[in-house]
């Protein structure tokens, strides 16, 4: 969970975060719109740091030629399970449209408990070449303490809950499932590093905070956003309709204002890889 201030308004905010309000879609120009894109066989990954230490990705090389990664964390925590039962939606089919319309590649970290509660719409998005999933824990229960209040993960099950996350990830059918690991709440120490350090993944944080998470102004989060990137950026996002309500909204006017700035959108693959 992370709070996040907006110059324009307050925006409190959980885990990571999004971008702004909805507006005109792209042209349908070829530097606009640009081919689905093909999956690696083998992503990119970072040098272990010392000791062993999980190597930790923030954002790409700022370069000349502009690009820039929109992640989305789909967040559910393993105790929510009733809540969903009882109507509440964790998911956000409409943005996944949306960016298939607006063809932009994105990363969806995701949750081992988010793919069991919908299977399909993991294994849709983790078998199109225009999305990669990274791993979220199953239980988006904090590894750290305190880390905005979630639950903790026990020390001794830190690397089970990486594990245990791929494995419902896989379950579903998805293939696109990329060695890249989310901390829930974006929360961590050299201890957590060290203890994921025989899971040969990579840390991925961020740059540019959206403030989607409980935001109703979709406004103020595609200005944040919008401030924020610059080439090479790694902005945070959420898939979450009940925590995040107007992230579609802000991803309609975010996406082409950005191809209008000359940027081109890359998944967290790409922009690690160079």
């Amino acid at each position: 969970m992370i709070r996040f201030t907006h110059k324009v308004a307050v925006l409190g905010v959980l885990g990571a975060v999004l971008v702004g309000c909805g507006q005109a879609r792209p042209t349908s120009t070829a530097a606009e719109r640009p081919p689905a894109p093909h999956i690696t066989k083998k992503p990119p990954v970072m040098a272990p740091g010392p000791g062993g230490l999980t190597p930790v990705f923030t954002r790409g090389p700022q370069r000349a030629a502009k690009v820039v990664a929109l992640s989305f964390d789909a967040d559910m925590t393993a105790d929510e399970g009733p809540r969903a039962a009882a109507g509440e939606r964790f998911d956000n089919p409409e943005l996944i449209a949306l960016l298939r319309r607006l063809k932009v590649p994105a990363t969806v970290f995701m949750t081992g408990r988010w793919a069991e509660e919908y299977p399909d719409q993991a294994r849709s998005i983790g078998t199109d070449p225009l999305f990669e999933i990274g791993n979220h824990s199953y239980s988006h229960y904090a590894f750290i303490t305190p880390c905005y209040g979630l639950p903790t993960v026990e020390k001794d099950a830190v690397r089970k809950e990486v594990q245990r996350a791929f494995g419902a990830i896989r379950a579903t059918g998805a293939r696109n499932v990329v060695p890249y690991f989310r901390f829930p709440g974006g929360c961590y120490d050299d201890d957590t590093l060290r203890a994921l350090g025989p899971e040969k993944v990579t840390a991925v944080q961020w740059d540019v905070v959206s403030g989607d998470a409980f935001a109703t102004d979709a406004d103020a989060v595609a200005e944040q956003v919008l401030d924020g990137v610059r080439s090479g950026s790694l902005v945070v996002m959420h898939c979450t309709r009940s925590a995040a309500p107007v992230t579609a909204e802000a991803v309609r006017q975010v996406v082409p204002e950005l191809r209008k700035r000359g940027y081109r959108f890359v998944r967290v693959s790409e922009l690690m890889g160079g």
